[in-house]
């Protein structure tokens, strides 16, 4: 299975990737050599960069390396191939427009069953051969109906309940890890994947980690990955934890969706999603001290469930 990366920041961030290091995290070295890609949003596009060579042989590494590129939304994915040839075409992440504004989707995991007939897609059709970029078409299918108009934004609670019974159908034909991003929100859905320690395909297959990037101190470094930036509230999610620091596992078949680096939706499997349509930035110093927790709760309030608490320095909601 491949390596997930995603970043989603309060404000832009300076964000050096180092793709070979990343791929390095949780397997063994040089396993994971057909293809990487990295894809930096630059308000509604995407400055996407990809290739099919091995992440440690590819000149455009050293390039992305040379820059110092800002973002405030940042999917990475470094390939080991179970479905199509080792190409461009097949390399992710995968970007589409919608809407009149770049859609970015990678996933992590073996689909079997799509190619028969699992899951269609009509309007959106794949350039390569994987299930992956399949998967990715059929999503963009579905959110074609919210995204009528240009410039006219589906709600957070529209956009998530796609994603949402898109996630539970793509687990029933496998792993199911991705990371899609409309250029607003970043969502982030958990599965399972191979883990090196086991070899067993399970949970977790997503981590997460929010900080609060504090000006004047050390940013967030890791092996493969260095953020810098001045006051900021930053959200990872990545397959394996990047750094010493708690990474919060995803729940096996979690979804949740994240605006700004702040977490406003979530939901668990079987039940409703919790979601925060207007979350309060927890930066700003004239706010109350527990800001951010006023939630539209679709259909969980009845069901006896907590509302979503946001932790602003710390992790992700538990």
């Amino acid at each position: 299975m491949c390596e997930l990366l995603g970043l989603s920041s309060n404000a832009p961030a300076t964000v050096s990737v180092s793709l070979p290091k990343l791929a390095e995290h949780g397997r063994a070295s040089g396993t994971y050599n057909d293809g990487w890609g990295v894809g930096y949003y630059e308000g509604a596009d995407v400055r996407l960069m990809k290739d099919s060579a091995a992440v440690g042989d590819s000149e455009w590494i050293q390039f992305i390396a040379g820059h110092n590129l800002r973002s405030q939304l940042v999917i990475a994915h470094t390939r080991k191939a179970t479905r199509g040839t080792r190409s461009y075409s097949n390399a992710q992440p995968f970007v589409r427009e919608l809407a009149g504004r770049a859609h970015l989707f990678a996933h992590n995991g073996d689909l079997p069953g799509i190619f028969s007939g699992g899951l269609q897609a009509d309007r959106f059709n794949p350039i390569g051969e994987t299930d992956s970029e399949l998967a990715f078409c059929v999503l963009l299918d579905r959110m074609a109906a919210i995204w009528r108009v240009p410039g006219a934004t589906p709600t957070l609670r529209e956009r998530f309940l796609v994603v949402s019974t898109f996630a539970s159908q793509l687990r029933a034909l496998g792993p199911a890890n991705f990371l899609y991003c409309d250029g607003e929100l970043l969502f982030a859905h958990g599965h399972r994947r191979k883990h090196a320690e086991t070899g067993k395909v399970e949970a977790p297959g997503l981590v997460s980690l929010q900080r609060h990037c504090q000006s004047g101190r050390p940013g967030i470094v890791a092996d493969g990955l260095s953020i810098r930036s001045d006051d900021r509230l930053v959200t990872l999610f990545a397959s394996v934890p990047l750094t010493s620091e708690r990474w919060e596992p995803l729940a096996e078949g979690e979804l949740v969706a994240v605006s700004h680096g702040q977490f406003v939706g979530r939901q668990m499997v079987g039940e409703s999603p919790v979601l925060c349509e207007d979350p309060v930035d927890p930066l700003d110093r004239s706010g109350p001290d527990d800001a951010g927790r006023a939630f539209v709760n679709s259909g969980a309030a009845s069901a006896g469930q907590a509302p979503l608490d946001f932790v602003s320095d710390a992790k992700r909601p538990s």
